[in-house]
């Protein structure tokens, strides 16, 4: 029996691959268990069908990013906030501050799981930060915290 299988199955292949294997196995295990379906025509159209919609969504979402990516490149972004005395924040800014100031300034909306920085923003100045996109994309943001 030729089955097609639609998630990977140790010991017998990866998904997207048609296999020949006993009926018992195939019936019982592999199409019961819904890891596989029989091979027929049918259904491997509509498996090509469904992988190519996936790389066209895939394809649009990463078409996006890189905008995205182009976007942000271009944008400055300034925080203002209290000082004390001698200059330092009172606490630091968080990511989630960043993100939302990015929101309301520039109308560009990001997940502030997405900001890395190495260490806290607790000093005025400028402040360069990498913003993971996704899909191995990667921006630079320009950040300047500035005193009230």
């Amino acid at each position: 029996m030729k089955v097609l299988l639609i998630k990977d199955v140790k010991a017998l292949g990866k998904a997207g691959e048609i296999k020949e294997v006993k009926d018992g196995y195939g019936n019982n295990f592999l199409i019961g268990k819904a890891l596989a379906k029989l091979a027929t025509p049918a259904v491997m159209k509509q498996w090509e069908a469904g992988e190519r919609a996936k790389k066209e969504a895939e394809a649009a979402e990463i078409a996006k990013l890189n905008e995205a990516k182009a976007k942000l490149e271009g944008v400055k972004l300034v925080i203002q906030t209290k000082t004390g005395a001698n200059g330092a924040l009172f606490g630091s800014i968080t990511k989630e501050e960043i993100a939302d100031e990015l929101k309301k300034q520039h109308g560009i909306e990001i997940d502030k799981k997405s900001i890395e920085h190495h260490g806290a923003l607790k000093a005025t100045g400028s402040y360069d930060l990498d913003l993971k996109m996704g899909h191995g994309i990667h921006a630079k943001l320009h950040l300047l915290i500035e005193a009230i």
